[in-house]
């Protein structure tokens, strides 16, 4: 029983007896009084029992509030998650608010999250299984999401939202490269064919047709070759691009002997090569990858430049890197082209590409070399002018050199 019940118990109480007093006083008799007073006693003790009892029976009502366990093990979790109870949101995580808005919680789920194939899994009839639902454009044009409801107690349910943005872009990926690397055989391999078929029927007869049409097989065979060693050496970079290289390399003597090895090469640009070499400190790396590196930028400073014109490899230290930068005379590149240098079988002009050599694979092996050696590429080119590629390599401390 409370305080406040308890006193008016006894207030009641006092007026029953002091009626019974009164009755007496007015000349009553003393049975009638007593049996009165009894009465008036005894009624109020029952009102009082009844009372306490329904106070015990009926708790006084609140409001339930979201229990701090679900809020907890939401925020928790590192990806977008939030906690419906029928239409609206009740609790979301950090990384929901983040994507959709701070002031979700307490709104209509189907604000907070506005895409037309999310309506129905949101507040629709769904199984103990839940669903899933692929989302396209929430937070940004360009991500894609998966969105998974799962039933909870009652009207409660639990909205996860996966990020699919970077399978997706790898998917699309693989499915490019496998387009790109078929389409690149098939055409040596068309040409391979024509060829024979022809020295095969009457071209077979003349040797000087014969001879021209077997060398460009011979050219066709070499550019097929160049192009499965190319995958090969991408793929085992790409499979080791997360243990760095533990060797330790003198990039200014790897410079020069690449500088020998390609002197020779480009319709005898060698001479057209020169080199200014700072004292720089060892960096950290792979010998073979650095030299494959090497010979893919100057090639292509050497290739794609102006004949005549100078092709200048330079390195010098930039604090705890050593700057590697090769500039060329050439065309150059325009700007819209500059971002996508570095995908497999990207060409600015794929005809010119081909007539030189060039496998579409140069600088997306370079770009790789580079984060496996925690490095930093960029690339810079002006129409009319030429391109500059500069590498960023972080300095080794460690002893001896490779």
């Amino acid at each position: 029983m409370g305080t406040g019940s308890g006193i008016r118990t006894l207030v009641a109480a006092g007026v029953a007896i002091a009626g019974a007093i009164a009755g007496f006083l007015l000349g009553a008799d003393i049975n009638a009084v007593v049996v009165a007073a009894v009465a008036g006693l005894a009624a109020v003790l029952i009102a009082a029992a009844g009372e306490s009892a329904e106070g015990l029976s009926r708790p006084e009502a609140r409001t339930a509030p979201e229990p701090l366990g679900v809020q907890a093990l939401i925020d928790a979790l590192a990806g977008p998650v939030l906690v419906t109870a029928g239409t609206r949101v009740a609790c979301a995580n950090q990384a929901a608010r983040a994507l959709l808005g701070a002031h979700i919680v307490d709104q209509d789920v189907r604000i907070a999250i506005r895409h037309p194939a999310a309506a129905e899994p949101l507040i629709g009839t769904i199984d103990e299984a839940g669903s899933t639902t692929h989302l396209v454009g929430i937070g940004s044009r360009e991500q894609r999401w998966d969105m998974r409801v799962r039933p909870l107690d009652g009207e409660r349910r639990l909205v996860q939202l996966v990020d699919q943005t970077q399978l997706h872009a790898a998917e699309r990926m693989r499915v490019d490269f496998v387009a790109n690397a078929s389409h690149e055989l098939r055409t040596p391999l068309a040409s391979l064919r024509g060829f024979a078929e022809t020295l095969r029927e009457e071209a077979g007869e003349d040797p000087q047709l014969r001879d021209r049409f077997l060398g460009i097989m011979l050219d066709e065979t070499r550019r097929m070759q160049r192009l499965i060693d190319e995958l090969i050496s991408l793929s085992r970079i790409e499979a080791g691009k997360f243990q760095a290289p533990d060797a330790v390399v003198a990039l200014d003597t790897l410079v020069r002997e690449v500088r020998g090895a390609v002197a020779d090469l480009h319709g005898g640009r060698g001479r057209d090569l020169n080199l200014e070499l700072a004292e720089v400190p060892p960096i950290k790396g792979d010998r073979t990858q650095l030299s494959q590196l090497l010979h893919n930028i100057v090639g292509n400073a050497m290739a794609y430049g102006r004949p005549g014109t100078p092709v200048l490899v330079e390195l010098e230290p930039a604090g705890d890197m050593v700057r590697l930068r090769v500039t060329d005379q050439g065309e150059g590149i325009p700007a819209n082209h500059l971002p996508r240098l570095t995908e497999r079988f990207y060409r600015v002009d794929a005809g010119r590409s081909r007539s030189v050599g060039g496998t579409g694979l140069g600088l997306s092996i370079v770009r790789h070399i580079v984060e496996r050696h925690r490095g930093r590429l960029e690339i810079a080119s002006t129409v009319g002018v030429g391109t500059t590629v500069t590498v960023l390599l972080p300095v080794s401390r460690d002893e001896p050199l490779s």
